[in-house]
């Protein structure tokens, strides 16, 4: 089968972990046998015509059997450069944001299956719709974190190679402080009432993300929504205890274990929570189980399974084993 990806997050020197999720699946579905080339382009207006005519060149160029594109946005380059059969996978902000939501929501019409990382994306979230449902062509497929990066490990060995002081506690916030859905704002609160120093992602290399999930007391995701929610999902990998908005895929990760925290924002509550993290050396939570059964790996096979329903069925028909309602769609 060779498949050829498209996405429109490709990394850069300020934000170097962007659209890594989208590779890790990709070398995971290389890993079990698929043939996929990976077409990136940057973000930005001025991007989408030639991207569109980069992506008609390569399907009349090769012999694909689909396209799979990540994002609404890139999946429309797909559509107009030709592209069928053509899956799109949203995640989250494609679907939410005011503008490119009402795109993305346009575009399920005129695409042979409707992706999304998690079931929430289905619906409607903090005021804002969800992609709509078409009969037998809607899927839940996660992209998955890949575990080979994130296991758990010495937070003292972590802070040192970090160059961090050994013996402070801090608090992780693992995305970048400039998106507004991430607020930032209310992580900042939660720091400053527990006492505690906050240290911020967006431009860590993805080689060191283990380390700083390892490194930290607690990993807070103050979100307003997420698709899925890759960071609740790598914590828990480094069995890192994470205090998360009931978004994405937290609810269904976080319930019931020790140490971590689920419920809507309020900073009183949080930061209690966060003070008993903060309060203790090494503060850990058994969420690495928990993790494996959204690991990359196990996500690439979902996908590879709806690649070969779509092919089957000559991309008409039903779903059947990838639609919404299994286990990756909590």
């Amino acid at each position: 089968m060779r498949v050829l990806t498209v996405m429109n997050f490709a990394p850069d020197a300020d934000t170097p972990q962007r659209g890594r999720w989208v590779v890790d699946q990709v070398e995971a579905l290389r890993e079990g046998g698929i043939d996929v080339d990976l077409f990136t382009f940057p973000p930005g207006k001025n991007q989408y015509v030639p991207a569109t005519r980069k992506i008609r060149q390569l399907i009349r160029k090769d012999d694909y059997d689909l396209v799979h594109a990540h994002y609404g946005l890139a999946g429309w380059c797909a559509r107009l450069a030709g592209a069928k059969p053509l899956i799109v996978t949203f995640h989250g902000t494609d679907v939410r944001h005011p503008t490119v939501g009402r795109m993305s929501r346009s575009l399920t019409r005129r695409i042979d299956l409707v992706g999304a990382v998690s079931l929430a994306l289905f619906g409607p979230e903090d005021g804002r719709p969800g992609l709509p449902l078409h009969p037998g062509k809607n899927a839940v497929i996660p992209c998955g974190a890949d575990l080979k990066r994130f296991s758990p490990g010495s937070k003292r060995e972590a802070r040192q190679r970090l160059g961090l002081d050994p013996d402070s506690p801090f608090l992780f916030f693992p995305a970048d402080p400039t998106r507004a859905e991430k607020r930032h704002d209310r992580a900042l609160a939660v720091a400053e009432k527990a006492g505690a120093e906050l240290k911020t992602g967006g431009s860590i290399a993805p080689e060191e993300m283990c380390d700083w999930m390892n490194a930290a007391n607690g990993v807070l995701v103050t979100s307003d929504y997420e698709g899925f929610g890759l960071a609740c999902l790598e914590s828990l990998a480094c069995d890192v205890p994470v205090l998360s908005t009931p978004v994405g895929v937290a609810p269904h990760l976080l319930a019931g274990l020790p140490a971590c925290l689920c419920e809507e924002f309020d900073p009183e509550t949080w930061s209690k929570h966060a003070e008993k993290l903060i309060a203790e050396d090494d503060p850990r939570t058994p969420g690495k189980g928990r993790a494996a059964s959204l690991s990359a790996v196990r996500m690439a096979e979902r996908v590879a399974l709806a690649y070969e329903e779509i092919l089957a069925r000559g991309a008409t028909g039903a779903m059947s084993s990838a639609s919404i309602g299994n286990d990756g769609g909590h």
